[in-house]
């Protein structure tokens, strides 16, 4: 089961009233907690993206290598040129 967190974050000015905006009656959220939970996820979710895009990217570029300069590598081969 994952740790739960407590985090304490002091916001004054723009970043105050912005967030006092989005809490509350007149907000989206309900919390500030459910507000900083969203923003989390949806950071997480941008990060796994950029992530993801980037697997492709490499993929893809793999993926266009013409057949003959491949070379055919064993497992000891591998292991022996991540180990230099």
């Amino acid at each position: 089961m994952p740790k739960t967190m407590t985090l304490n974050v002091r916001l004054s000015g723009p970043l105050g009233d912005f967030v006092a905006e989005n809490v509350g009656e007149s907000g989206l959220y309900e919390n500030v907690s459910e507000y900083v939970r969203d923003l989390i996820r949806k950071d997480k979710e941008r990060a796994d993206q950029a992530q993801f895009a980037r697997l492709q990217a490499e993929l893809s570029a793999a993926f266009a290598v013409a057949d003959d300069q491949f070379e055919t590598l064993t497992a000891s081969d591998i292991i022996s040129r991540n180990r230099g």
